[in-house]
C-alpha cells in the first residue's frame, strides 16, 4: 500500500492507494468508527457490485454498519436527495464525532462531503472511490456540492475527508465508456503542467484501458500526487493555482448543463471537449501552436473521448452556451475566467477573454 499525503495546515490526511484495499478496509477504518459502528453512503450501483466484499471487510474487522442507497447517476446530486440523506442520517443518531464514509464515484462523495458539513454543524467523512473519475479528481482536495437548477455544483462547501481510500482493483466493474471518462481527468494533469505525463499517457493508453494493474496503478498516483500538492498550495482557490485544475471545465460544464446533466454526456466526457475546445480557442488567440491543440484531440479521440460539440452530442449556438458558462461558480466581479494554454503543460488563467468572441468560436466549432 502506498501512502500519500495532502498536506494542509492543521487537516492533514492520507491518500491510500493499493490493489485489494476493498477487501481489507475495515482495518483502515477500524480507527474512524465509533463505538464499531459505521455509517456508509453508496449508490445502487456500487451497492451491489462493490458494498458486499465493503462490507465483508467491515464484519472481518469487527465493525457493523449501517447502509443509505442513493440512485446512481448525476440526478442523486438534487435537494430532494440531500434532504433524503441528512434525514437517513439524523435517523441513524449520527454524531459530530462520527465519520460517514462515502462508497461511489464522484456523485457519492459530493453529496456525502455535503451532508457531512451540513448535518449537526459538520461531521468527518472517509472517501471510498470507486470510479476512475473520483479516485483522481473529485475524492481528493474536499469540494462537496449539489446541482440546482441553476447550474452544476453550485450549492456547496470546502470540506475536506478525513481519509481516502483507493483501491485501482474496483475499476475492473467500470464499463468502458465510465473508465474513458475518467481518464480524462488523468490527461488533465499532463496538461496542466506536466508534458512528461503527457507523454507518459499516449504511450501507455492501451496497457491502461486493457486492465495493466502497473499502469493504473501509476497513473492514478501521479494524478493524486498533483492534485494534492495543488490542493496543499491553495485549498481554496484564493491564489489562483488550484483553478488550473479547471482546465477544460467551464466549457465542460456548459456542455452539461446543455445535455441535462444527463447520461447523453458524463462529466469526464465533457472536460475531455472542453479540453480541446480550450486548446483550440487557445489557437484562435494566438496563444498556442496549432499541432499541439490536434495532438491533445488525437490523444482524446484515442481514448474513445469526444473532442468537438457534435460529439458531445451539443449543437447549441454559442450565445446560448455563453449564457450557460454565465452561471458558472468562478465568475467574479462580472469577468469569467477561462484556462487557456500556451501549449501542452503551459495552462495559465486568461482574464481578458472576451465573450462575443468566445461565442463566435463556438458557432464555429458547430460546424466541426
Amino acid at each position: 500500500m502506498e501512502r500519500i499525503a495532502v498536506d494542509l495546515k492543521g487537516r492533514p490526511y492520507d491518500i491510500c492507494l493499493g490493489q485489494g484495499l476493498i477487501a481489507t478496509a475495515g482495518a483502515l477504518l477500524t480507527p474512524y468508527a465509533r463505538d464499531g459502528r459505521v455509517l456508509i453512503v453508496t449508490d445502487t450501483h456500487v451497492g451491489q457490485y462493490v458494498l458486499p466484499q465493503f462490507a465483508a471487510s467491515l464484519q472481518d474487522a469487527g465493525l457493523s454498519y449501517a447502509a443509505h442507497l442513493l440512485p446512481a447517476g448525476e440526478g442523486a446530486k438534487s435537494w430532494a436527495e440531500l434532504e433524503r440523506l441528512v434525514d437517513w442520517l439524523l435517523g441513524e443518531h449520527v454524531e459530530r464525532s462520527d465519520h460517514i464514509i462515502a462508497l461511489g464515484g464522484g456523485v457519492v462523495g459530493d453529496i456525502t462531503g455535503f451532508a457531512a458539513h451540513i448535518v449537526k454543524r459538520g461531521c468527518r467523512f472517509v472517501q471510498v472511490p470507486t470510479t476512475l473519475l473520483a479516485q483522481v479528481d473529485s475524492s481528493v482536495g474536499g469540494k462537496t456540492a449539489i446541482n440546482s437548477a441553476a447550474g452544476k455544483n453550485l450549492v456547496g462547501a470546502f470540506h475536506q475527508p478525513a481519509l481516502v481510500i483507493i483501491d485501482p482493483d474496483v475499476l475492473e466493474t467500470l464499463p468502458r465508456r465510465e473508465l474513458g471518462a475518467g481518464y480524462a481527468e488523468v490527461v488533465k494533469y499532463g496538461l496542466i503542467d506536466a508534458p512528461e505525463f503527457f507523454d507518459w499517457c499516449e504511450a501507455n493508453i492501451d496497457a491502461f484501458m486493457a486492465g495493466d494493474a502497473e499502469a493504473r496503478r501509476y497513473a492514478i498516483a501521479r494524478s493524486v500526487e498533483a492534485k494534492a500538492r495543488i490542493v496543499a498550495a491553495d485549498e481554496q482557490e484564493l491564489t489562483g493555482v488550484r483553478a488550473l485544475l479547471n482546465l477544460g471545465h467551464t466549457f465542460g460544464h456548459a456542455l452539461e448543463a446543455e445535455t441535462g446533466y444527463s447520461e447523453k454526456l458524463l462529466h469526464g466526457e465533457a472536460v475531455a471537449a472542453g479540453m480541446a475546445l480550450a486548446f483550440r480557442y487557445s489557437v484562435r488567440r494566438g496563444h498556442c501552436a496549432e499541432d499541439e491543440a490536434v495532438r491533445v484531440a488525437a490523444h482524446l479521440d484515442k481514448a474513445r473521448l469526444p473532442t468537438t460539440l457534435r460529439a458531445a452530442h451539443v449543437d447549441a449556438s454559442g450565445d446560448r452556451l455563453v449564457e450557460h458558462m454565465l452561471h458558472d461558480k468562478k465568475k467574479s466581479g462580472g469577468t469569467l475566467p477561462f484556462l487557456l494554454v500556451n501549449g501542452i503543460g503551459k495552462t495559465f488563467l486568461a482574464k481578458d477573454v472576451d465573450l462575443a468572441d468566445m461565442a463566435d468560436f463556438l458557432d464555429a466549432e458547430r460546424d466541426r
